[in-house]
């Protein structure tokens, strides 16, 4: 490295952006922006993909249409391992951040295009492979603007997180207002608009701000290390290329095909993640346990963003379908709610309850539950966000459901995230191998991306079974898995050896 930590944080201006460093506006602004783009265009995707080419759509059959969202969601979250590796090794993280966030600003472009399929494949390529590049290393130049002993750190990523949650509720309304009085491109077009003021701002004000963090890789290839990536790089380029054109030529390669590669390799990466620390010589016998610990708590937090991220396709599809939108007969007034409002709830909630369960665990003092245990609370309450759903179904027959229904499930889900998010964040850190630091943490982001990989296989159920069984069939996997953990909390907390 170029610079030592201590050089990069005092080339920063220290004040500036409500007693933090006067980067953490910027970084701010910038992640308010890329998630308003990225929440705003997610909201109206599933819609976009299924409605027909006469209404501006792209015409695809609903299943396909919701598989393709999983697909993307799974995509976004492995290329994040490759973004901090290409950060950490090749460009440094500032010019990853500002690719990245290029990448993306194009890709809604081209999604704002009426063009079709090409645009809508080129669109999806771009945003996968910007958002890789932006979302580990935008968290990464924020914990750089401080010294690690530096009180503020921990309250300097609440601010930045809140931005994420701004950016998320936002979007969903505006987004979705535009694309129901005007069309899909031009809802398209804000997240676009979005995403280059984020940039612009970023470009004229990132080096009087961000001073050195972030500007050079922390550990640069060089040498015959280098040669030897570059070739190995290139042969997996020019095998990829050459697979492609020979299922494309073959008919193999279609969307659901790929829908299984992407779910194998969701499945796969994070067993081969684990196995290779496990087996690591590096690793002490109590840092095994740990990784032992860590299984059930990885598998419940992949059942529980399961039913967490169909919030943007399979109750997307619900509200769009199911669910009384016209409030005319619900409170007389003469008004349609827009289905992708309802992207909105789940951000609001959060920013509405995390101030609260964070309060509750502080009073609750040494009664606080274990960290096994906020796990089993998170897959029981996401559970019943599906399982309640079954309530006003078999109530209502072949009628249009009341939305607070809808409410009440996104309510429930997250009460279940406020209870496992943040904890998988901090119990990955605290069981991670000391070898295996950073790597601990790719792991835990990978169990989103295991989830969505396997929603793109769910979701082609929701036909065959009708939303009334899926509903009971996602949610009685996720009431057996806590079950399960709920009995192997003693086991875990044993295995964790003296972490809680």
């Amino acid at each position: 490295m170029k610079y030592s930590r201590e050089e990069m944080v005092e080339s920063v201006p220290q004040t500036g952006f409500f007693g933090h460093p006067k980067g953490l506006g910027i970084l701010f602004f910038v992640e308010f922006w890329e998630r308003f783009s990225y929440y705003g265009m997610r909201a109206i995707l599933i819609y976009y993909m299924y409605d027909t080419i006469a209404n501006g759509g792209l015409g695809m059959d609903k299943t396909t249409a919701a598989s393709i969202g999983s697909m993307y969601g799974s995509l976004i979250f492995m290329t994040g391992i490759f973004g901090g590796w290409i950060a950490d090794r090749l460009i440094g993280s500032r010019k990853a951040l500002l690719y990245g966030a290029t990448l993306i600003m194009l890709g809604h472009v081209a999604m704002s295009l009426p063009f079709g399929i090409p645009a809508f494949l080129a669109s999806m390529f771009l945003i996968i492979v910007g958002s890789g590049l932006m979302k580990p290393n935008i968290s990464n130049v924020v914990g750089g603007l401080y010294h690690k002993n530096d009180n503020r750190m921990d309250g300097g990523f609440v601010i930045f997180y809140m931005s994420v949650n701004m950016g998320a509720f936002l979007s969903p309304l505006v987004v979705g207002a535009l694309q129901k009085n005007y069309n899909y491109h031009i809802g398209f077009l804000a997240a676009a608009i979005g995403m280059a003021l984020a940039l612009i701002v970023y470009v004229i004000f990132n080096r009087k701000s961000l001073g050195l963090v972030g500007v050079e890789p922390t550990h640069l290839l060089v040498g015959e290390e280098k040669k030897k990536y570059a070739r190995n790089i290139g042969i997996a380029a020019v095998a990829l290329i050459i697979i492609i054109a020979i299922t494309l030529s073959m008919g193999i390669l279609t969307f659901n095909t790929f829908s299984f590669v992407v779910t194998i390799l969701g499945v796969a990466l994070p067993i081969i993640y684990w196995t290779t620390m496990y087996r690591s010589k590096d690793v002490t016998n109590t840092e095994r346990s740990r990784l032992l610990a860590y299984i059930p708590l990885f598998l419940t937090s992949v059942m529980f963003w399961v039913i967490q991220e169909q919030g943007a396709n399979t109750l997307a599809l619900f509200a769009a379908e199911r669910t009384q939108l016209d409030l005319k007969p619900l409170l007389g007034i003469d008004y349609k709610i827009p289905a992708a409002f309802f992207q909105s709830l789940n951000p609001m909630f959060i920013v509405l309850l995390a101030p609260v369960l964070s309060a509750l665990w502080v009073k609750l003092g040494k009664r606080n539950p274990t960290t096994p245990f906020k796990f089993t609370l998170g897959i029981l309450f996401a559970g019943l966000s599906f399982l309640v759903m079954i309530v006003p179904l078999t109530q209502s027959g072949t009628q249009l459901i009341n939305p607070l229904w809808l409410v009440l499930s996104f309510l429930l889900c997250v009460i279940g995230e406020l209870c496992l998010s943040p904890t998988g964040s901090s119990v990955s850190v605290k069981l991670a191998p000391v070898a295996f630091n950073s790597q601990m943490l790719s792991l835990w982001f990978l169990s989103n991306a295991t989830a969505q990989g396997l929603n793109a296989q769910f979701v082609k159920l929701i036909e065959p079974l009708g939303y009334t069984k899926y509903f009971m069939f996602i949610g009685a996997i996720a009431m057996t898995l806590f079950v399960i953990v709920l009995i192997s909390n003693k086991w875990i907390s044993k295995k964790m050896e003296g972490i809680h």
